[in-house]
Order: C-alpha cells, then sequence, then structure tokens
C-alpha cells in the first residue's frame, strides 16, 4: 500500500476515493439531518454533478498514468 501511495498517480487514487467517501457521508449527513429540505431534483442534480467531476478526475488521472508509461 506504501508503495502504491509514493507514486503521483496513486497518491491522486486514494485523494479521488477519499474525495467519493466524503461525498457519501456528506450524503448520509444530509439525510439525517434534514431529509424533508432538499428535493429530489435537486439532489439528482448533486449527484450527477458530482459524478461527473469524479469521471473526469479520474478519467485525468488515467491519462497521465498512461503519459508516464510512455515516457519510460
Amino acid at each position: 500500500m506504501r508503495r502504491f501511495l509514493e507514486s503521483d498517480t496513486g497518491f491522486y487514487y486514494a485523494v479521488g476515493l477519499f474525495t467519493v467517501l466524503v461525498f457519501l457521508g456528506g450524503l448520509v449527513v444530509l439525510a439525517v439531518v434534514s431529509p424533508g429540505d432538499i428535493g429530489a431534483i435537486e439532489l439528482g442534480g448533486l449527484v450527477v454533478g458530482f459524478f461527473l467531476f469524479i469521471l473526469i478526475f479520474f478519467v485525468s488521472v488515467t491519462v497521465h498514468r498512461l503519459e508516464d508509461r510512455d515516457e519510460r
């Protein structure tokens, strides 16, 4: 695990995973604190927007990883 985190791409993947976990935790807290205050449309937009952000993040990290292979 330590070797994985020592590389740039491994670190980026770990940060992305941590971000997803924080987002999911935030959704759980939101559901517990105010279950009726946010509508389905707003929640759907939030989740879809975050999904697109994370998708672009992981695609960028993957492209970075592939570029590193080409340089070697």
